[in-house]
């Protein structure tokens, strides 16, 4: 694109007041990362050019990853730096963000003796989503396409749709036609474009596929873009330093198309490489039972989805994802760790939904499953939970139907 800069251009001058403090003492003048790293294809090694607008694998479609490694700060380093993601700069392929809304940093509360919840519905969407959108965002905003386009159940659409209004950038989010009411009002506020598709999540993907082929167009895939692995990498990291330098014994995740996942092994791989990380944690996977493929591909012992899994309706709208395209990946970091998947009921979901809330914590259905996968525990190994998006976006779980919306009635939690 002749409006696109090159890759080794130098970043854009800081704006704000919330941005990455310069390498700390000792780490040296290149412990920032400079040019924008290539992508390069998981499955054939096809590489990606920084600076191209190209959002898959121009030979087999497939999402690429990032040709960056990045090298964690000790604990001390970390000291004084600014209290968002953005500490973590060591670790991002992006410097001095002008787009920042100070995302990151989330509180980590104990629900019980051994398992303690992160509360990422606490980010300036109230989802976790805001780790990865921040970095598509700023990469789009140095890019500098015509148009900017996302595909979401909600949340990832609500980040993306935030964070390009933040940069002035024109933003179109393709969604279901059964995503929630209150998801959809947030994107319509932050001035994105609603594009609502009949369908599933799947058929809402295709059709916005469809659109990101078109010239000068930036699809913020927060499933084919790597940029958003190595923003969600930072909860993570977070944890890591919140601990002390320790991880707990199990990582529970939940998982659709396998974002907050695969960042964390990515974080996982950081640590453990630069000595900072002496065991890595087990990942526990957690899907809903009602759309299942990757917990059915691991319980068959596969490396890759079956052809065909059953799927129903489910409050766990954020993970409903039938057909995710990193699922070779997710299957394998989950091995890898020592790790299982784990599913939940709609039951379970409800239940874990209005326990959460007698504790305190208002969070969303798609947010509960992983609390939905342990609370009935015997005390164990610890463990962390996320909760990953605010109980305003969907309502309560058993006040609405799957896909229909919220009924607003009070005595929900009476039930």
């Amino acid at each position: 694109m002749s409006n696109s800069p090159s890759a080794a251009d130098p970043p854009a001058p800081a704006t704000s007041g919330r941005l990455p403090s310069p390498p700390p003492p000792g780490r040296g003048p290149d412990a920032l990362p400079g040019p924008l790293p290539d992508s390069v294809c998981p499955v054939d090694g096809t590489r990606v050019p920084a600076a191209s607008l190209d959002w898959c694998c121009p030979r087999c479609r497939g999402p690429l990853d990032l040709d960056f490694h990045g090298r964690p700060a000790d604990l001390d380093a970390l000291t004084g730096r600014v209290n968002s993601l953005w500490r973590y700069a060591e670790t991002l392929p992006l410097a001095a963000p002008a787009v920042s809304l100070g995302e990151g940093r989330t509180p980590l509360v104990a629900l019980t003796d051994t398992v303690s919840a992160k509360l990422d519905f606490l980010m300036p969407t109230l989802s976790f989503k805001d780790r990865g959108a921040v970095l598509l965002a700023e990469l789009a905003r140095r890019l500098g396409p015509e148009r900017v386009l996302a595909d979401s159940s909600g949340n990832a659409g609500t980040a993306i749709a935030a964070y390009c209004a933040r940069a002035g950038l024109p933003c179109t989010v393709y969604v279901p036609a059964a995503t929630s009411p209150k998801k959809l009002e947030q994107i319509a506020a932050h001035g994105a474009r609603l594009e609502t598709v009949d369908g599933d999540r799947q058929a809402t993907a295709l059709a916005a596929r469809a659109a990101a082929d078109a010239p000068g167009t930036f699809y913020a895939s927060h499933v084919h873009n790597p940029y958003f692995l190595h923003g969600t990498k930072t909860y993570v990291h977070e944890l890591w330093e919140d601990l002390g330098g320790h991880l707990p014994e199990r990582l529970v995740v939940p998982v659709g198309n396998g974002t907050l996942l695969l960042g964390a092994a990515l974080a996982l791989t950081e640590l453990h490489t630069a000595g900072l990380l002496p065991r890595r944690p087990r990942l526990i996977a957690v899907q809903s039972a009602a759309v299942a493929p990757l917990a059915r591909a691991w319980q068959e012992g596969a490396e890759d989805l079956l052809d065909d899994t059953p799927a129903s309706p489910t409050l766990a709208e954020g993970i409903a994802i039938p057909r995710p395209p990193r699922a070779r990946q997710i299957l394998r970091a989950v091995r890898e760790s020592g790790g299982e998947f784990r599913t939940v009921t709609e039951p379970q979901i409800r239940t874990a939904q209005r326990d959460l809330a007698t504790r305190g914590f208002y969070v969303e259905t798609t947010g509960v499953a992983c609390w939905a996968a342990v609370r009935e525990e015997e005390a164990g190994a610890s463990t962390v939970v996320p909760l990953c998006g605010a109980g305003v976006k969907t309502g309560v779980g058993g006040c609405r139907g799957a896909g229909l919306g919220f009924l607003p009635r009070p005595h929900c939690f009476l039930a």
